[in-house]
């Protein structure tokens, strides 16, 4: 049986990112020190490579919301312009890394609108595998009226958020449930609750609004209230069904009723009056009554917010998200691409609780950050463009200084907390005069050995005692048998010699120099030598590549006019 999958051109590309470094900028650092929240300016590919080292399997949500390649040019932050091919090129290796940085129960939200979505739902199913799909939800985020131009066919005021599991069968999914309007048909009530359930008298809740306001019916309640009457009502009903939650019912359907359930059912379409009881061994009991079961009001009812409100589960299409009025959210301006901290809420708790790890590559103006740190989440958030400063920054800072936009009233947020600013290092590797590989400049004695420990796949972690070892790979530094050294001096056979001596028996050193001396290879059987830069050719970009967002160059053939041939 053949693979089906999406295939454009350049798909067959390898793209190996080089694993950079992050530089630590201490006077951009903000707040409380050690809470392991990270901002990083960089290209989001090469940024999230430099994290899978340390952060694989450990992030517990992502949330994405990559350009949606509609073909407008209004947004200045980024190319929203690619074409087709380009954009599936730009979103394959990304979202391969992020795969791999997620926890075994964690789960990815990538927002879309419909320019891309089928094709990156067909992506997705190959990088995250079918069976882990968990659903596409739909999301209101315009209304009809605002609409001036009427294009052909129906109006468009819906984005999409995929969502996958790293591993479905492991997911952890918090389910939520969303405020909604009193439900009428919990129109009756119990009239004397206090009593035996089969002594129980139903009586119809509007009789008692009406009862309440002096009227007999809603022939007097209009000659009373006036055309307004109605709504006045259905406003009192509302209240009225929270205040008696307790005893507020509904006669509903149950669903996949017993033989014992049926029969009781049939049974109380005979004596309507009467109440019947059916005891459950640690459940609820059910209460059938006229034909159905008595479904309580107060099983409705969450406090959101502070506010006792009657609630739904959340369902895959969400019509409460209020995009308009948010332009403003953090302090910062984003046309056109900023989404409500409303909806990031929802998600990061949906799928995460306090303490894990919360993730976004295409940051933007900051809002997943932002709303993460409010909620008592970690957070790494990574961004490409100067906006990293003037927007995500900015805006994190006021976070911490305890600012009061989007959901911090709700959620009771004061302030407080800190995060780590890092700028992603450059290529390890660049060319001299002649063309010929050389370290950067830009690197010093640790910026080098810290670069070769990430690509060789060493923990950094230099011992205070030891100068050779400076990495390790394995659980920890104190039980670790493989070690790395990495030095921009000459290596010799004598220094080689004092080394072996300390060197246990059962434990392995890779040396990463610039220079040896002609009488040190295969020295020490335990010993492993390897010259740089060599030994990074063809790992490192020598500086021709940023994969940034306009990738056009790197993965496809373009004429004198940059048009895709």
């Amino acid at each position: 049986m053949s693979k089906l999958e999406l295939t454009w051109v350049g798909k067959d590309k390898q793209i190996n990112p080089e694993p950079r470094i992050l530089i630590k900028k201490e006077d951009l650092c903000y707040g409380q020190k050690g809470t392991g929240n990270i901002l990083i300016h960089g290209d989001n590919l090469l940024a999230l490579k430099s994290l899978e080292q340390d952060f694989a399997g450990k992030i517990k949500c992502i949330y994405i919301d990559p350009p949606f390649n509609t073909g407008s040019a209004q947004n200045i932050h980024y190319d929203d312009n690619l074409e087709h091919s380009i954009w599936l090129n730009l979103m394959k290796p990304r979202l391969e890394i992020l795969r791999n940085l997620l926890s075994n129960d964690g789960s990815i939200y990538v927002h879309i609108d419909n320019a891309e979505q089928a094709y990156l739902k067909v992506l997705m199913d190959e990088i995250f595998m079918r069976r882990n799909f968990v659903q596409m939800i739909s999301i209101k985020r315009a209304s009809p009226a605002g609409f001036k131009v009427v294009n052909p066919g129906p109006l468009t005021v819906t984005d999409y958020i995929l969502l996958y599991a790293k591993n479905k069968e492991h997911l952890f999914y918090n389910p939520q449930r969303i405020p909604v309007a009193y439900d009428s048909n919990y129109d009756s009530y119990i009239s004397n609750f206090s009593e035996s359930p089969e002594n129980w008298k139903i009586a119809k809740l509007v009789d008692l609004i009406y009862k309440e306001w002096g009227v007999s019916n809603w022939t007097e309640a209009k000659k009373k209230f006036g055309d307004s009457w109605k709504a006045l009502r259905d406003c009192a009903l509302a209240e009225k069904a929270i205040e008696m939650r307790e005893c507020v019912v509904s006669v509903r359907d149950p669903h996949k009723p017993s033989e014992l359930i049926r029969k009781t059912m049939q049974q109380s379409k005979i004596d309507r009056e009467k109440v019947f009881l059916i005891k459950r061994a640690e459940r609820e009991p059910i209460y059938i009554f006229n034909g159905g079961s008595l479904s309580f009001y107060k099983n409705k009812l969450r406090e959101i917010d502070g506010t006792l409100t009657p609630t739904e589960l959340l369902t895959d299409f969400w019509s409460d998200m209020n995009f308009a009025g948010i332009a403003n959210e953090g302090a910062v301006q984003f046309k056109n691409s900023k989404k409500p901290e409303m909806l990031v809420r929802r998600i990061i708790e949906l799928a995460s609780n306090p303490g894990d790890i919360v993730l976004d590559s295409f940051l933007g103006s900051g809002t997943t950050a932002a709303v993460a740190h409010k909620m008592g989440r970690r957070w790494i958030g990574i961004e490409l463009g100067e906006h990293a400063y003037t927007h995500c920054k900015v805006r994190l800072d006021k976070v911490i200084d305890g600012e009061q936009g989007g959901i911090s009233k709700s959620i009771g947020w004061q302030g407080g907390g800190g995060y780590e600013f890092y700028e992603l290092a450059p290529s390890l590797i660049n060319v001299d005069k002649i063309g010929m590989p050389i370290i950067s400049k830009e690197y010093n004695a640790e910026m080098l050995a810290v670069a070769m420990a990430k690509h060789e796949n060493y923990s950094y972690c230099p011992d205070e005692n030891i100068s050779w070892k400076q990495g390790y790979i394995g659980e920890s530094k104190d039980t670790a048998k493989n070690f790395i050294f990495t030095t921009t001096g000459t290596i010799t056979a004598e220094y080689l010699d004092g080394i072996s001596i300390e060197l246990g028996e059962d434990e392995f050193l890779l040396i990463c120099a610039s220079c040896f001396t002609p009488n040190c290879k295969n020295r020490h059987k335990n010993i492993t030598l390897q010259k740089i830069p060599q030994i990074l050719l063809g790992r490192c970009e020598y500086g021709k590549t940023d994969y940034n967002l306009n990738v056009a160059e790197q993965i496809t053939d373009f004429d004198d006019e940059g048009e895709y041939k």
